[in-house]
């Protein structure tokens, strides 16, 4: 079998989409750490009891290389009219992740200080209970400290055959 083959067999499992954001840790006392953000399909739900999450990460991305580090980090479940934020945090070869938070509404999140996308479906902050390396990812196990869902309207954002797509 080839990637393409897989790629292309995967490729017709729709998969809801998240936006996974932490915050380095400050350089100094008084200086506050870069915010950093990547956008996910692999994410599930694992366990209720205790609230667990898993999110699949790309090995030696910037993302797994901080939460190798940070163990507090967030996830915005994104609505049908964040495409845009999708899009933005999952180019290759972008820009500093400062300038990609630039003009996207945001909260930080009380327990982890990540910030929280305005208008997701719903918001989950996480402390990590457990890594796992499966071949050129690395699986993270994520407890869930806070759940909240601020946004009730739209529908979900969605990703299938390679694009982002809308229900219905």
């Amino acid at each position: 079998m080839s990637n393409e083959e897989f790629r292309a067999a995967l490729s017709r499992l729709a998969a809801g989409v998240v936006l996974v954001t932490a915050q380095e840790p400050p350089l100094d006392e008084d200086g506050r750490g870069e915010d950093v953000g990547m956008t996910a399909t692999a994410f599930m739900s694992v366990s209720l009891d205790p609230p667990l999450v898993l999110v699949s990460l790309r090995n030696d991305s910037r993302m797994d290389d901080l939460l190798a580090e940070q163990p507090l980090w967030a996830v915005s479940v994104l609505a049908e009219s964040q495409r845009h934020i999708a899009g933005r945090f999952a180019m290759k070869g972008r820009i500093s992740d400062r300038l990609l938070f630039e003009d996207i509404p945001y909260a930080r999140g009380e327990v982890t200080g990540a910030p929280l996308a305005g208008g997701a479906l719903a918001t989950l902050e996480c402390r990590t209970e457990q890594r796992v390396l499966a071949g050129d990812h690395t699986l993270v196990i994520g407890r869930v400290l806070s759940a909240r869902v601020p946004s009730g309207e739209g529908g979900p954002l969605t990703y299938f055959r390679g694009r982002y797509r809308q229900l219905g």
